[in-house]
């Protein structure tokens, strides 16, 4: 008799492999997500720098140098927009990945069971098969005996 059907086993396979990539993704996106999220404290470090700076010396600069200044805070506000915007998609993105991971794993598990399953009714069908040769061959001696 042939060996249990390894196609649960090779899709157990399949699935392990697409969890082990989603799980690399999500480390990706953690990843960049601690970036933008360091990036967005630096800008807004700089920015009340500026602010702080632009305040405190409005009367001793010149009219040039205020409208460079507050062009440059602009600039970080449009900067600091920007991050606010990728730490939002970042975060969809790992809700995303997140779903995809937990579908992943119950089609792993559903495979994996499906795969024990098999084994068990071939490993049930190869113990009847044993105990029917025993039986035959129990029969045989039997009948060497009584003849």
């Amino acid at each position: 008799m042939e060996g249990p059907r390894s196609c649960w086993a090779a899709l157990e396979d399949k699935a392990q492999r697409t969890i082990s990539a989603l799980q690399a993704e999500m480390a990706q996106a953690a990843h960049m997500l601690e970036t933008l999220h360091a990036s967005r404290t630096r800008l807004l470090v700089l920015y009340d720098e500026y602010r702080t700076q632009l305040q405190s010396r409005t009367e001793q600069i010149g009219m040039q140098e205020a409208m460079n200044q507050r062009q440059f805070m602009s600039q970080l506000q449009t900067l600091h927009n920007r991050v606010e915007a990728d730490i939002e998609r970042t975060l969809s993105h790992q809700d995303l990945l997140q779903a995809a991971l937990r579908k992943a794993d119950t089609e792993r598990l559903k495979m994996k069971t499906l795969r024990e399953n098999a084994l068990a009714v071939h490993n049930k069908e190869l113990a009847r098969l044993e105990q029917r040769a025993m039986d035959a061959l129990g029969v045989q001696q039997y009948n060497r005996k009584a003849a």
